[in-house]
């Protein structure tokens, strides 16, 4: 596990690219991400991580720290974009990946971690529950561009 660089967002897009809703969503080339990755790289509560395997980067996430009042001012450590290419599946990678955003989350004194997934995906709510994760709240969204 190491910091994304600028480097590695082309292989990043792929990851997010690949599965039934990404295809939909993600435009590689597209210059938004460049910028994306700068905010991201330039906010030291947010942090664009990949699993590499030499110079082959097999694996992403997003952990951001998320300041509170609730819970008496707790920290959040927020999981977003949990991808593993496809070929490296099934291999244990995405255990790491989830482990290692859970243990910097504590790292950074956050007192919960959390993630949404998309409803349709039944095998990632699975293996989040297999993790220790628990299905204790409904989220909503608001699409606000387009």
């Amino acid at each position: 596990m190491r910091r994304a660089t600028a480097g590695d967002l082309p292989a990043v897009v792929a990851l997010l690219a690949d599965d039934p809703l990404g295809q939909g969503r993600e435009q590689a080339g597209d210059p938004a991400y460049r910028a994306a990755f700068d905010r991201i790289e330039a906010d030291p509560a947010h942090l664009l991580a990949v699993a590499a395997d030499g110079d082959d980067v097999v694996g992403t996430l997003q952990l951001s720290v998320l300041p509170g009042l609730s819970r008496a001012g707790a920290l959040r450590g927020q999981i977003e974009g949990v991808r593993v290419r496809r070929d490296r599946r099934a291999q244990g990678l995405g255990d790491a990946l989830v482990r290692w955003a859970v243990e910097e989350s504590r790292r950074q004194g956050c007192a919960l971690v959390q993630l949404t997934t998309d409803l349709t995906r039944a095998d990632a709510h699975r293996f989040y529950e297999r993790l220790g994760f628990v299905h204790t709240h409904a989220g909503y969204k608001r699409g606000l561009l387009g």
